[in-house]
């Protein structure tokens, strides 16, 4: 027999324990057995091996083999400018390495966090007497003391209580505190059952005695932890796509290295020019800039996305998000307010929404009972919220003592004397006052408790008998009321005789009407559902509420519209096999109901089986396992605990599902937007191999150094890259569907574009300057000249300067693929890119410090104007080809 269906008693002897508590010496020899009261770090990788796998992964190890070389060619011959680049990669290597390995190491905060939730101290009976001990302490048996407002720090099965709520959410996912008794009952659900309170949940209200029965990692809160950092790491879309844009571009820069070191020892190079000639290839093909402009841009989306109330924890997690295809969303907080409120009431045989009701009130037609119930039934207090003063207490207390409060003039002038509980069993709740008019007993329960006990019925200002057709249309009522997604309470009341037997109280009452309250849905929310739908975005609803109450919110909101969507609890959720839980998830509508840590984990595996991108939305400790299974778990920054935050990609700071849909725009922005700087990066990739050609095949001086190519793909190219990262979403980014899982980062049409047409018009650009600056200086073709030629200098500084007047024309040409430049929408960081990109050349051309690093000095005033011209021209005929493109559709 399970604890929850045993006796109070049965429970206690079950664990050897007694109503005073284990002596001290078994409880040291249980602690010795079971181990101590906390949440265990499971093993996990040391943090210098998570350091070493950074900074050893593919691309870093060929970024590693380039340092290595051109330190290798610094030693043979000193002055070339090797050294500088093999610190520039290592600098790259190591401050990638260090952001990626802090992005790993953050999930070790999560076990801290979850180690917070969970109690210092307890109050402990053992051996008959109460002691303040140490939470960690506790073991399975000890009977323990809670009070409104104690966090409970293992799972226990109540003992004695007295008018006992607790809040579980942070393990069922249940929006509403729940009754607690300690009666046994017959159901064998260990989460949900009455009489049990679990580690990590906190007492509302009341007081109780309870004995523990499980400590540690045996706790159902201690499973979520196991979950939670056994759950496997994710790799986002974005990971996947630059590792594999990485090893694409390092093999064709591995192989053209190659390829080239071969050819130079046919044309009969010397060792050093040779080995000169490979580096320069592979330096000029790797992108060593990709990875801080990726880094960047997905920085500055994130600030972006922060202004709309989404906090970026995990920077791949903004690309992510743009790619997804589901969103598995809890409901409370979420998709609603997260705070209840009365919506309507039944009264004189009719549904009346509350504020033409109290509007009627205002006009004379007094209910005095029915607001005296409401006011004396609640027990909140008040106090200060967000700075306000506030009524504080359960949120359906809250909403009842309001109306209480607008209803009546004055408050009741009542003395409570007795309280006749609520239970799981009983479904309501009866108090006795001390009145001016004498003894009255006030009730509140469900209706189908409440109705039986009723003798008359107000109605119309005036009492009568409750006969069989009110109380069929009270059902009724109820019916209608709750199929609107509505919780549904009856109040009564009755005078008391002095004298009446206590079991006599609820007896011959006065059925006073139904109140309906409601957790409202956001008012925003239907409109981004509707946006999420347009965009090809599935929206699957998984909530810890009753299933009714998730599905009216759901038609509220837009999310269900066929008569008969498929509801599925979390019950019958661990009954399916996962082939049966993936083809449950092809039906059209589909609703997830009072579903747990495991289930929640098992849908987002499904879809992933699926090949779904699955954002997951959660704010409980049981919702941890599944935010960082999802490929974006989203956590609510105002009702989140620590430990879902810590396990999120993304918080969302307003609790608000309408923000998710405003990040995700920005999401779908960012991948397009990191294909513009792509196009842009990957351009002047070809007027830096070009060079290195033309001084193989046509025995000119190298018009272009390493360290010039460094100075360009690290220091002037990426301030206008990271413009291109900022762009603002298209028009009509939302009306597409989401990113196919096959399109990638870089595909045939961006090679072609990048490499073939503006490449090679950067490559006529620079070469163009550089011969046309020797040819004025008097350089004959076969004539060599020194590195630190006078001429020479100019000459590479000229091939530098106008790569980079190209990309400054060419920044404006990669906003769009199609689009006329002139059409698009202004971008502030695109001037101003543009402004440092120029004022770092001029340092580069004209400082000692820039001419002594990179080996350039001041060129002719006319080359100016010629890197002006030509760039024009560049941009004349990249405009006509979009032109041409439109034109042929």
């Amino acid at each position: 027999m399970k604890i929850q269906q045993q006796t109070a008693e049965e429970a206690l002897r079950s664990l050897r324990s007694g109503p005073g508590g284990l002596t001290e010496a078994e409880a040291r020899r249980r602690l010795e057995e079971f181990g101590p009261n906390e949440v265990e770090r499971l093993a996990t990788r040391h943090w210098s091996v998570m350091v070493i796998g950074q900074l050893t992964h593919f691309f870093a190890i060929v970024l590693w083999l380039a340092a290595g070389l051109a330190f290798l060619a610094e030693s043979y011959q000193p002055g070339e400018g090797m050294a500088t680049l093999g610190l520039a990669i290592v600098a790259v290597v190591l401050i990638n390495g260090g952001f990626s390995f802090w992005q790993e190491y953050r999930a070790e905060r999560t076990v801290a966090a979850l180690q917070r939730i969970l109690p210092h101290t307890v109050k402990t009976v053992r051996e008959g007497r109460v002691r303040e001990l140490a939470a960690v302490t506790l073991v399975p048996g000890d009977v323990i003391d809670l009070a409104e407002g104690d966090d409970i720090p293992a799972d226990c099965r109540v003992v004695e209580t007295f008018g006992l709520r607790a809040n579980t959410a942070t393990i069922t996912g249940e929006s509403l505190p729940v009754a607690k008794h300690g009666q046994p009952v017959a159901d064998n659900d260990l989460i949900h059952s009455p009489n049990l309170l679990l580690a990590g949940t906190s007492v509302v209200s009341g007081a109780a005695r309870a004995v523990v029965f499980a400590t540690g990692m045996h706790t159902e809160f201690g499973q979520i932890a196991r979950l939670t950092q056994t759950a496997p790491e994710t790799i986002s879309p974005l990971q996947r796509e630059i590792v594999f844009l990485s090893r694409i571009i390092t093999l064709i820069a591995a192989a053209l290295g190659i390829a080239c070191f071969f050819l130079g020892r046919r044309l009969g190079l010397s060792a050093w020019d040779n080995l000169l000639f490979a580096i320069g290839i592979i330096v000029a093909n790797v992108p060593e800039g990709l990875l801080p402009a990726v880094t960047l841009a997905l920085a500055m989306a994130s600030q972006r996305m922060a202004r709309r109330n989404a906090l970026v924890r995990h920077l791949p997690a903004v690309q992510t998000l743009g790619s997804a295809t589901v969103i598995c969303t809890d409901k409370t907080g979420t998709l609603t307010e997260n705070r209840m409120r009365v919506r309507s009431l039944y009264v004189d045989g009719e549904i009346v929404a509350v504020e033409p009701f109290l509007a009627a009130v205002d006009a004379g037609r007094r209910r005095e009972r029915l607001f005296e119930t409401v006011l004396l039934c609640e027990d909140v207090k008040e106090g200060l919220q967000d700075g306000r003063p506030a009524l504080l207490g359960d949120p359906m207390e809250v909403a009842l003592a309001t109306l209480g409060r607008r209803g009546l003039a004055q408050p009741p002038r009542a003395e409570r004397v007795d309280e006749l509980g609520f239970s799981t069993d009983r479904k309501r709740l009866s108090v006795l006052y001390r009145t001016p008019g004498g003894l009255a007993l006030y009730t509140k329960g469900a209706p189908e408790t409440v109705l039986p006990l009723c003798a008359q019925v107000e109605h119309a200002a005036a009492t009568r008998s409750f006969t069989a057709a009110d109380r069929a249309s009270y059902l009724a009522a109820q019916e209608r009321m709750a199929q609107a997604g509505l919780r549904v309470l009856a109040l009564a009341w009755r005078p008391v005789a002095p004298g009446t037997a206590r079991e006599e109280l609820e007896s011959g009452l006065t059925l006073l009407g139904l109140v309906g309250l409601e957790d409202p849905p956001r008012p925003e929310v239907p409109q981004a559902v509707a946006r999420c739908r347009e965009a090809g975005i599935r929206i699957l609803m998984a909530t810890g509420d009753h299933p009714k109450t998730a599905l009216a919110i759901g038609r509220e909101i837009g999310l269900y519209g066929s008569a008969d969507p498929e509801v599925v609890t979390g019950e019958q959720l661990t009954r399916m096999s996962p082939a049966q839980l993936q083809l449950l998830l092809d039906g059209p509508e589909v609703l997830f109901a009072r579903t747990g840590a495991d289930h929640k984990l098992r849908i987002v595996q499904a879809l992933q089986s699926k090949k779904h991108i699955v954002a997951m939305t959660g704010d409980g400790v049981n919702d941890a396992p599944a935010l960082k299974a999802a490929d974006i778990g989203i956590a609510m920054g105002r009702s989140g605990t620590d430990v879902a935050r810590e396990s999120a990609d993304l918080v969302l700071l307003d609790d608000n599902f309408a923000s998710i849909v405003a990040a995700v725009e920005e999401g779908r922005a960012v991948f397009a937007n990191i294909r513009k700087f792509l196009t842009y990066i990957l351009t002047s990739n070809v007027p830096e191999i070009v060079p290195y050609l033309a001084f193989v095949l046509f025995k000119i001086p190298l018009p272009l150094t390493i360290v010039q190519i460094l100075a360009v793909d690290l220091g002037t190219d990426m301030v206008p890259a990271l413009g291109l990262g900022v762009e603002p979403p298209e028009a009509d980014i939302m009306r597409r569907p989401p990113l196919a899982a096959h399109e990638r980062l870089i595909d045939v049409p961006l090679i072609l574009r990048s490499y073939l047409w503006l490449g090679l018009l950067e490559a006529a650009v620079s070469l163009s300057a550089y011969g046309l600056v020797l040819a004025s200086g008097g350089w004959r073709w076969g004539e060599t000249l020194g590195r630190l030629d006078p001429l020479y200098m100019q000459a590479t500084t000229a091939c530098l300067a106008a790569i980079v007047a190209s990309q400054v024309a060419n920044v404006f040409l990669c906003r769009s693929e199609r689009r006329p430049v002139l059409g698009l929408a202004h971008n502030r960081l695109i001037p101003l890119g543009i402004g440092v990109e120029l004022a770092l050349l001029a340092l580069l051309v004209y400082s000692p410090v820039g001419q002594a690093l990179f080996g350039t000095a001041a060129f002719p005033p006319w080359v100016w104007a010629l890197c002006a011209v030509e760039a024009l021209a560049m941009f004349a005929l990249e405009e006509a080809r979009k032109g041409v493109l439109r034109w042929l559709g």
